[in-house]
């Protein structure tokens, strides 16, 4: 059971690391955000309980020290600077080291905590020594506790209070701006507050500069009575102020119960009054104003109140409460996911079997079981569908420490955090994405003095950015650097073999070369590149995942690397075709169209194999031939235009069946490296279809063609 305990640990501990790394970078950059340092305290904290509880005493021990580092700095007596910033970051490294180690730990582990308790040690003294030293100076630690009556003093948890508020009536006189001291509370927590207006008159009877409204309602904030009291300090002695803390327990009733109980609880309305009204058709509170029972001011208070209740219990429940989401294990939702495959493959036979026996009923059947494995599977799919800046954030710590390292300036900009991707593509995604943001530092972002003489600021900018587009995630990675240099790529190709000396090339393929294993234009080799690793990861993990890598760039101006990833890798749309006596599935993603053509007008030239397409020459590839399908072509082609990287090529086919939804299976590990195949489905009378990898097939054409140029 303990075990059980300290997995459980494990997770929340990563969870709040990885919060923590987030904050910590965000309050580099705003060192005087005190939110932002709360926030890292809190997440230190409860890593310090949670390892005590739970028996991981080292841990326990080490965040001793760092949370008193912390908490010096809430209170004013340590500076955020970088050396601040940089021993917490790699506080939180090694407590995930910790974390990772199990219950063993090693000598190495050990020694390291040590040396880091010495360095939180050393600071905390260091800044104490220099603030006792000029303590009347400017800059000075602030006390570490706000004095109870300052704005802001906080209490161990949030309470609600009532509050009353009337202007005196000359209070405009002397240039008090009311709704400033409204705003002023409504900033120290969650408020509620219903303005009283029964009392102003007609327009010609009415004084400018005569208040005629009160105001009544709640605040539910973590500051104390005099917090509150001191928003209205100037202006209490001329107004009447009313601040009464309510109960928990007249809160939640004020979230469950009707108006005629609350009007009953607080003694607004004898309970004879509310039966008598609850009679009428009319509402309740509008028979209680009309007879006099209750002032219109009371119930529109009672109300509010109602309404502040209603309002914070939803933004507790929203916060992460249990009842807002369930931690469930990823291998039980992958079970889930892959029972909801069987299902989808099981109704496509149900649905094969009733249009075989023409059966009306079983057909109805049919119809209503696929239309709730249909729900089924998009709220599965769904459920595996994270946002993608939980891995954006880990990005930010890569470009500081890299940045630094090859000491250049950079800042990490993100935009689209909350663009969801399958949790599985998520995954796969960091380390296309570690390589790419280092090549861009490397080989795109000048030195700060470089940068000066281009007339750039001399920090540069990464931007990483995630849309939808239709059934893909567009993720781009662009920066304001050097670019990428043709000239250059083009040499090295030529050093290398990868293309003839006179060869002809676009731009785009030219841009594509860099992903060819081994290649780098780097003069020498480094710590972070030279080896001409790391491109080539980024191609073969994006064509694995089905995806395409994009490039465009300026010379001068930056480079922008768009990968396109599909949504998901478990089920998707295809269309299914026919070869002969076997089947084929193409991503439906990947479609562009489908023609027919005489077997007579499938021709060549020169050693490329081309069709017409919308006033274009495209290339095809012959499945009967490239997968040696026995039989021949028939008189009528058909054809299957797909998307492949940054062109488009063509599929002939024996017949074009339509829609089918598929279930990916993975290939054998013998069949796993089978070129121009990425997996495989079952259809519904049991046969094996097999999913063409589009991108791959692209390229052993586009290979085939370069080959036979050179040769000729």
């Amino acid at each position: 059971m303990l075990d059980k305990f300290k997995s459980s640990f494990r997770e929340e501990a990563e969870e709040l690391l990885g919060q923590l790394e987030s904050t910590l970078l965000e309050l580099e950059d705003s060192p005087s955000d005190a939110e932002l340092l709360n926030a890292a305290f809190r997440a230190i904290h409860t890593i310090k309980g949670s390892a005590g509880m739970f028996g991981f005493d080292e841990i326990a021990r080490f965040t001793h020290d760092l949370e008193n580092v912390l908490d010096k700095a809430r209170a004013g007596k340590i500076a955020i600077s970088r050396e601040f910033i940089d021993l917490a970051l790699r506080g939180r490294d090694h407590i995930r080291g910790l974390l990772s180690s199990g219950d063993e730990l090693t000598e190495d582990l050990r020694r390291t905590t040590d040396a880091l308790v010495e360095e939180c040690r050393a600071l905390a003294a260091e800044t104490e020594a220099r603030n006792e030293a000029s303590p009347g100076s400017p800059g000075a630690a602030a006390p570490e506790q706000p004095a109870s009556g300052a704005p802001g003093a906080a209490s161990e948890g949030k309470r609600t209070f009532y509050i009353r508020f009337q202007p005196g009536p000359d209070i405009f006189r002397n240039g008090t701006r009311v709704l400033s001291l409204l705003a002023d509370l409504a900033e120290l927590g969650e408020a509620t507050l219903v303005p009283h207006v029964h009392d102003i008159p007609r327009l010609s009877e009415m004084d400018p500069e005569r208040c005629y409204c009160y105001w009544e309602g709640y605040l539910t904030t973590e500051s104390d009575r005099n917090a509150i009291r001191d928003v209205f300090i100037f202006v209490e002695s001329e107004s009447s102020l009313t601040i009464e803390e309510i109960e928990e327990t007249r809160i939640n009733d004020s979230r469950t119960k009707r108006l005629g109980e609350l009007l009953v609880q607080y003694q607004h309305v004898p309970p004879e009054e509310i039966s008598k009204a609850l009679s009428s058709q009319k509402r309740l509170g509008e028979i209680l104003v009309e007879k006099g029972i209750i002032s219109k001011d009371a119930l529109d208070t009672t109300l509010a109140g109602q309404n502040h209740a209603k309002k914070i219990q939803d933004k507790a429940a929203e916060a992460g409460g249990a009842l807002a989401s369930v931690r469930v294990a990823s291998e039980k939702l992958d079970q889930l996911v892959d029972l909801v495959g069987e299902l989808v493959t099981l109704q496509a036979r149900l649905a094969r079997t009733s249009l075989d026996l023409k059966e009306i009923s079983l057909a109805a059947i049919s119809e209503q079981f696929e239309r709730l494995i249909a729900q089924l599977r998009d709220n599965t799919m769904s459920i595996r569908m994270l946002p993608i800046g939980s891995t954006f954030n880990k990005f930010r710590r890569v470009v500081r420490d890299l940045s630094t390292e090859l000491g250049k300036e950079a800042d990490l900009l993100t935009e689209g955090a909350d663009t969801e991707l399958d949790k599985t593509v998520i995954e796969r995604l960091n380390d296309p994405l570690v390589h790419i943001i280092r090549n861009s530092l490397d080989h795109g972002i000048e030195s700060p003095q470089d940068r000066e003489a281009a007339g750039k600021n001399r920090k540069g900018t990464i931007l990483l950015k995630a849309q939808h587009s239709g059934a893909h995630v567009l993720i781009s990675v662009r920066d304001d650097g050097a670019g990428l240099n043709a000239e250059a790529i083009r040499a090295k190709a030529v050093e290398r073999g990868i293309v003839a000396p006179g060869q002809e090339l676009t731009e785009a393929e030219i841009n594509q070369l860099i992903f060819h294993p081994g290649f780098s234009t780097a003069k020498s080799v480094t710590k972070v590149s030279g080896r001409g690793v790391g491109m080539d990861v980024v191609k073969r993990e994006i064509d694995s995942l089905g995806g395409t890598v994009m490039i465009s760039t300026e010379r001068g101006r930056g480079t922008e690397m768009t990968l396109k990833i599909p949504l998901t890798l478990a089920i998707i749309e295809g269309l299914l075709v026919a070869v002969g006596g076997e089947y084929y599935v193409v991503p439906l993603s990947s479609v562009d169209g489908c023609i027919e053509i005489p077997k007579e007008d499938l021709r060549k030239v020169g050693e490329r194999r081309i069709i017409p397409y919308r006033g274009d020459l495209l290339p095809f590839v012959d499945l009967r031939s490239y997968f040696e399908v026995p039989g021949e072509t028939p008189d009528i082609a058909q054809i299957v235009i797909a998307n492949a990287q940054d062109s488009r090529l063509g599929f002939v086919v024996d017949n074009v069946i339509g829609d089918y939804q598929t279930v990916i299976k993975p290939l054998g590990r013998m069949y796993k490296d089978v070129s121009g195949i990425s997996g495989a489905t079952i259809l519904g009378d049991g046969t094996v279809a097999l999913i063409l990898d589009v991108n791959r097939l692209s390229q052993a054409v586009q290979a085939e063609s370069q080959r036979k140029v050179q040769a000729g």
